[in-house]
Order: C-alpha cells, then sequence, then structure tokens
C-alpha cells in the first residue's frame, strides 16, 4: 500500500469542512418580504403625512408673521410722521452751549472787574 503524504492528508481535511461549513444564502421568504415592504409603504406614508402637516403649519406661521411685520412697519411710519423734527442735532446743541457758556463768562468777568478802567501790571 502507498503512504499519503500527511500534507495532502490536511489540505484534503481542511478542504472538506470549509465545504460543509458553507451554507447558502437563505432565500427571504416571500410573505417575510411583502410584511416588510408594507411596514416600509406605512412609515412611508406617515412621513410624507408629517412633511404635509409641517409645511402647511410653517406656511400659517409664516403668514402670520408677514401680517405682524406689515403691522410694525405701519406703526413705525406713523410714529415717525408724528414725531416732531428735532431743532438742533446734538453737535449743534453743544456748540450753542459752548458759545453761550463763554459769553457768560466774559459777562461775568467785566462785572468782577468793575468800573476800575487802571491797568494792573505785574510787579517785578
Amino acid at each position: 500500500m502507498r503512504s499519503i503524504p500527511l500534507s495532502l492528508l490536511v489540505t484534503v481535511m481542511l478542504a472538506c469542512a470549509l465545504v460543509q461549513a458553507e451554507e447558502e444564502p437563505a432565500q427571504p421568504s416571500a410573505p417575510a418580504a411583502a410584511t416588510n415592504s408594507q411596514a416600509l409603504e406605512q412609515r412611508l406614508a406617515q412621513s410624507e403625512q408629517l412633511r404635509n402637516e409641517q409645511q402647511a403649519s410653517s406656511a400659517v406661521q409664516l403668514q402670520r408673521l408677514r401680517q405682524e411685520n406689515q403691522r410694525l412697519r405701519l406703526q413705525l411710519k406713523e410714529s415717525q410722521a408724528q414725531a416732531q423734527p428735532r431743532l438742533l442735532s446734538e453737535e449743534q446743541t453743544w456748540f450753542a452751549l459752548g458759545a453761550a457758556l463763554s459769553l457768560i463768562s466774559m459777562v461775568f468777568g467785566a462785572l468782577l472787574r468793575g468800573s476800575r478802567k487802571t491797568r494792573r501790571e505785574w510787579i517785578n
């Protein structure tokens, strides 16, 4: 009898084990696929319905915001029309205040000097 090499024997045994271990992928059964597709269709319908409801509510909210914006614009125009324009701007007000203060200072200085018209000089 002829002896078989050990490496050939191990290779054949591993190949047989691998062939037995392979399983064919299970075919999904038709009722399970139908149930799955029905569930997906229901979820799709629900999501579309939810999206439509959200669009409707956002459209209503958008319309409400536009109306409020228009109302506020009208209020702003009315308040601007009623407001009287300022006589002087802020810069002009400060300028006038400074001029008045310097005039008052000159008058006050002249009054403090009195009726003396002699010239005072510094004494060295």
